[in-house]
């Protein structure tokens, strides 16, 4: 799978299996930008425990689920946003104001919306969870 796929695949893997009512899922193949996206989701509380297994190729990352995601997705492209943009894309991909977190990648690290925001920072949106 193309290295570009990651991220759109993590987040269908997980949405799907949350529709499903299931207690956890396998997403595969991984990158360094997939733990820290869910790293951000379980540190908001929308999954549990994660652990990377080694499997030789790509890597595996088995995720609890905890039925607290209504729904996510990647933002493609990664569009550049500006620390006063937030409220732009917040109107746009969450279903209300203060609900759900937008997932950024800052210079400081991959986090939600409302940390860059009390760090002074803008950077590339990768996705959205609510």
């Amino acid at each position: 799978m193309p290295a570009n796929q990651v991220l759109p695949n993590l987040f269908s893997t997980i949405y799907n299996n949350e529709i499903r009512n299931k207690k956890e899922c396998l997403i595969i193949p991984t990158s360094k930008l997939a733990s820290e996206v869910l790293r951000t989701m379980q540190k908001h509380k929308y999954i549990g425990e994660f652990e990377f297994i080694d499997d030789g190729l790509f890597g595996k990352l088995r995720v609890q689920l905890l039925g607290r995601i209504n729904k996510c997705g990647v933002i493609s492209p990664r569009f550049a946003v500006r620390k006063d943009g937030f409220s732009n894309w917040e109107r746009r991909r969450l279903p209300a104001v203060g609900v759900g977190i937008l997932i950024v990648s800052t210079p400081a690290g991959v986090m939600s919306h409302t940390e860059a925001l009390s760090t002074d920072m803008g950077g590339r949106l990768l996705g959205y969870v609510y």
